[in-house]
């Protein structure tokens, strides 16, 4: 079960050789409406070992910069020992100056992982790909609710928001006095001027977090709130491949897949996500055939 099908006995699977590391985290506590995340990260790399490792976008199999998928982590705790748990983990993983692509779960877990990129990069802006705000102060009795997992960013790092077209009364009062700017989906789709003002939005050094939800239903509706009106496939890969390009993205996650039986086509699109994401990466370090 190594993303991408990699052979354990292969030199580009093998942790030392590795500049990406895959980190499952199969944490669902707080989800408050459709269930199943905690098989995401199964699914996902499931899903990747039956995907081409070559790509026409780069001429190259992105595979060859090196990926390890490290054991999931026990996630049998409550969610703020969870908490703990991923910030001490993420910061043990840091030290290792490899890139970190944490796979959930639901997207709670963003919270601790940034807090610990952003010991490392103080400059940091979380680029939030997601259908909703998740800017709530709480959410069924816990700070550490998945609907507010930016509110627990945006009190330490900024962050823009891309693809939002779901948020509570309270979220939108609160927006103008919170460190974010938003890109509400009713504005973007269809459009591409949005990209770059974006970018002008970002610092240096970026941590993204693609919850699958901000993709539009029809291309992924295997998540626990699906909403209309999200963004398409090239629409998201245009907005990352240039971030990428005028930015530094320093570590990332795809959170919120929760697979349907009879239906691999979300958990493949999930994998490829990732995969094209670390070939946006790590495009100048890609090894030619």
């Amino acid at each position: 079960m190594n993303f991408g099908g990699l052979d354990l006995d292969d030199k580009i699977s093998s942790f030392e050789f590795a500049q990406a590391l895959i980190w499952p985290v199969p944490f669902e506590k707080t989800v408050s409406y459709g269930h199943g995340t905690q098989y995401g990260p199964s699914a996902i790399i499931d899903a990747s070992r039956n995907m081409e490792l070559y790509d026409e976008e780069f001429d190259a199999e992105i595979a060859r910069i090196g990926i390890h998928t490290l054991e999931a982590i026990d996630t049998n705790v409550s969610a703020d020992k969870m908490m703990q748990r991923l910030y001490e983990e993420a910061k043990r993983l840091l030290q290792t100056k490899k890139f970190l692509c944490m796979l959930g779960g639901e997207h709670s877990i963003t919270g601790p992982v940034v807090r610990a990129h952003f010991d490392k990069y103080p400059d940091l802006t979380v680029l939030q790909i997601d259908a909703h705000a998740d800017l709530r102060e709480s959410y069924d009795g816990t700070p550490n609710s998945h609907a507010s997992v930016m509110r627990r960013v945006v009190e330490f790092c900024p962050a823009v928001q891309v693809g939002i077209r779901a948020l509570s009364l309270e979220e939108a009062r609160a927006v103008p006095s919170l460190r974010t700017t938003i890109f509400y989906a009713k504005d973007i789709v269809g459009h591409t001027h949005w990209i770059q003002e974006v970018i002008s939005k970002l610092s240096e050094n970026v941590y993204l977090t693609f919850d699958v939800d901000g993709l539009d239903p029809s291309l992924m509706p295997s998540t626990g709130t699906p909403e209309p009106g999200g963004l398409q496939w090239y629409e998201s890969l245009n907005l990352i491949r240039a971030v990428a390009e005028k930015k530094r993205i320093v570590g990332m996650d795809v959170v919120e897949l929760a697979p349907a039986e009879g239906n691999h086509s979300p958990n493949f699109l999930a994998a490829k996500l990732v995969y094209k994401i670390l070939g946006y990466v790590f495009r100048d370090r890609i090894p030619p055939h």
